[in-house]
């Protein structure tokens, strides 16, 4: 089992992934793109038992959307960590792809939400592509 390990900008926050599902996704929503300040967002999933803050989680600061997702993110720093559904069970937890401090092996696989993407961004690869979530 190989441990990965990510951190917000500043790196008061550290995580540790011990294993990653095989869903990643660059969404493309209104929202991603706002959050992060770019074309879209890309986000890694893992099980809640193979996800754990190591150090910082009491600089987690939430904002709630009022669709009800939650975005968390580093209240020092502001880098984007995680997000969750409205209806999330926290059985799984999506988070930033790009805060991983090490390679990985694993690439996305969709572009999601394209029926929102900048208009400005052109998609160039031959991944999957949904106009919403994934179907």
């Amino acid at each position: 089992m190989a441990i990965m390990t990510g951190s917000c900008l500043c790196g008061k926050i550290r995580y540790q992934v011990t294993q990653l599902e095989p869903q990643m996704a660059h969404c493309h929503c209104s929202m991603c793109r706002k959050f992060h300040g770019a074309a879209f967002a890309t986000y890694g999933e893992a099980k809640a038992e193979n996800f754990r803050w190591l150090s910082g989680e009491a600089l987690l600061q939430q904002y709630k959307a009022d669709n009800g997702t939650v975005r968390q993110f580093c209240r020092e720093c502001g880098a984007s960590l995680s997000f969750a559904t409205a209806n999330d069970d926290g059985s799984v937890i999506e988070f930033s792809l790009a805060t991983l401090d090490c390679d990985i092996d694993a690439r996305p696989d969709a572009h999601i939400f394209v029926g929102n993407k900048a208009n400005w961004y052109q998609i160039c690869d031959t991944l999957l592509q949904f106009k919403q979530a994934r179907e």
